[in-house]
């Protein structure tokens, strides 16, 4: 997707009250990220590879903010760090793909990472690659459930089909990643959603 296709989706996306902005590498996205957390912020980080990658979370804890991602503890401490990320002030992620509509569609297997994106924190700063941006709401799911889970499973180390074919199967495992589905159409209420879009391929 090039420069001009990128902009003209911020503006979609300024149109309907996010907080949009275009970067053209992931180097100045950090950056922006990072001045728009303010030093006595909590900040809550919902799972991903986009921001576990650009070690945004290192970098905060750098500069002081107190950082809750279940990424970073002991297993028995992972739904205390979710529940404190949930009521932190900033939420940080990324979401599983963007459609050309504005619209960002996301599916949790746990539920913490899609809620915390529109209810509960009052900021929310959503990193986007240009990896993930799908013409349409089919194309972001299609996205999702063969090319984000696949990724997702094997790195886990799940036992889901999709880890072994691929592709997804519309298991029924307990293992499964796909168990709900989200579309964030506008911001909701209260909430102050910034998106940065970047020109690179950042994350599953």
């Amino acid at each position: 997707m090039d420069k001009k296709d990128m902009q003209k989706l911020v503006e979609t996306l300024n149109k309907k009250g996010f907080n949009a902005k275009y970067f053209s590498n992931a180097a100045e996205a950090k950056a922006a990220v990072l001045d728009m957390i303010g030093p006595g912020e909590t900040v809550g980080i919902g799972g991903s590879m986009t921001i576990y990658d650009m070690k945004l979370h290192e970098e905060l804890k750098a500069k002081g903010n107190q950082v809750f991602w279940h990424w970073l503890v002991e297993p028995g401490e992972r739904n205390d760090a979710r529940s404190k990320a949930a009521n932190a002030d900033v939420y940080l992620s990324s979401t599983n793909a963007m459609t050309l509509e504005g619209e960002l569609v996301n599916i949790d297997g746990t539920g913490n990472r899609v809620s915390s994106m529109f209810f509960g924190p009052k900021k929310v700063i959503i990193v986007c690659g240009e990896n993930k941006i799908a013409k349409d709401y089919d194309a972001a799911i299609d996205r999702i459930k063969n090319t984000a889970c696949p990724a997702n499973a094997r790195r886990l180390k799940l036992s889901t089909p999709c880890a072994v074919t691929g592709k997804c199967n519309e298991c029924s495992s307990k293992e499964r990643m796909c168990n709900v589905t989200v579309k964030i159409q506008y911001p909701t209420t209260g909430r102050d959603i910034n998106i940065l879009l970047v020109g690179e391929s950042l994350g599953y």
